[in-house]
């Protein structure tokens, strides 16, 4: 079992043993005292040691609390209509909101010591909100699920979520567009139909809940990831485009003192000699310089990285509060699609 975060950790260190905590209700605890200590100043970004911080390839999980299963063999949810319907639709939404406590710490963990994304204080005060909020959307959720005379755990879940952040374990990019904006954004296109079986069938509590608190906020959420996908492609065209920023920003991206090298980089590419000399610049830089426009660029990520297809109708008002415009999601329609069919006809592809 991990040692508790501390207020002399870093929040980088914090957000690891946070992953490495099992406990739902524990990690949520965790979760909150970090964002007190982060929000009070006590906190540094980083750990001063050049020792490198394992980052687990899969957050911590307790056994005995909630059962797992592949996907697919979970129960039935239903549309509301019953109590057990609405009883394993609550379930399932603590559970997302669980992983998504993982998803807003491991996002810190796995990418905020890598230098080569030259990631601000506002990157990280951007995701301990999120992670705040959504350590407090599971627990009122779980509250609620009390409530109705259920509890997390009653039910087995799967862990599909997670499986999707794997794939981009190697690269922000990948994560910020297929995590933070595509299933985010997902998320804002169903919880509205969701809002509506509650509040249809006699809930309106739990309606309220969703509507009042979850909604708004997972706006905010997509937010963040269109807000920091368009930084990475600002810093590919402007700090690496300059030849003295070029090589202070290649020579740091292998675990300069105060950054732990807490994810494996996109990779590396030799370029031009600059000054006369040869600099490498990691691959994401390369790619990002490629496209103009940084929708364009999203368009290529996504299509590399998201194995699925982007299915209409979307809610395209809340889309448009979050930053995420439709140039970003609509070419994207049918080129996933394609490329969904192409890859069930080939089998699948780990990215």
């Amino acid at each position: 079992m991990s040692s508790p975060p501390c207020a002399s950790d870093s929040l980088v260190e914090a957000a690891v043993k946070i992953l490495q905590t099992g406990d739902p209700w524990l990690k949520a605890s965790y979760t909150n005292q970090v964002v007190e200590w982060w929000r009070s100043g006590c906190m540094a970004t980083l750990p001063c040691s050049q020792d490198t911080l394992h980052v687990p390839e899969r957050p911590s999980r307790s056994d005995d609390k909630v059962k797992v299963v592949p996907p697919g063999r979970t129960p039935k949810r239903g549309k509301g209509g019953s109590l057990a319907s609405r009883q394993a639709l609550l379930h399932s939404l603590c559970h997302i909101e669980n992983w998504a406590v993982d998803l807003s710490w491991d996002i810190i963990a796995r990418f905020g010591g890598n230098a080569e994304y030259n990631l601000p204080r506002e990157f990280f005060d951007d995701f301990v909100t999120v992670a705040e909020d959504e350590c407090r959307h599971f627990l009122l959720l779980e509250q609620r699920l009390k409530e109705v005379g259920s509890y997390y755990g009653a039910l087995p879940v799967h862990d599909g979520l997670w499986e999707s952040a794997s794939h981009t374990a190697h690269s922000l990019p990948a994560r910020l567009a297929v995590e933070s904006c595509v299933h985010e954004a997902r998320g804002l296109d169903v919880l509205p139909l969701t809002i509506a079986k509650f509040r249809n069938n006699g809930d309106e509590p739990t309606a309220a809940l969703l509507e009042r608190v979850v909604y708004p906020e997972e706006v905010n959420h997509c937010r963040a990831g269109v807000k920091w996908f368009r930084y990475l492609h600002q810093i590919a065209h402007r700090i690496y485009s300059e030849p003295n920023k070029l090589e202070e920003c290649a020579s740091s991206s292998s675990t300069p003192q105060g950054h732990s090298s807490t994810s494996e980089a996109d990779g590396l590419v030799l370029t031009p000699k600059q000054n006369g000399q040869e600099v490498m610049i990691p691959s994401w830089v390369v790619e990002a310089q490629r496209f103009h426009n940084v929708d364009s660029w999203f368009h290529d990520v996504v299509a590399v990285h998201f194995w699925g297809s982007l299915k209409p109708p979307f809610n395209t008002e809340a889309r448009a509060q979050a930053g995420f415009e439709e140039s970003w999601y609509l070419p994207l329609v049918e080129k996933t699609g394609k490329r969904r069919e192409e890859q069930q006809e080939a089998g699948p592809v780990v990215c």
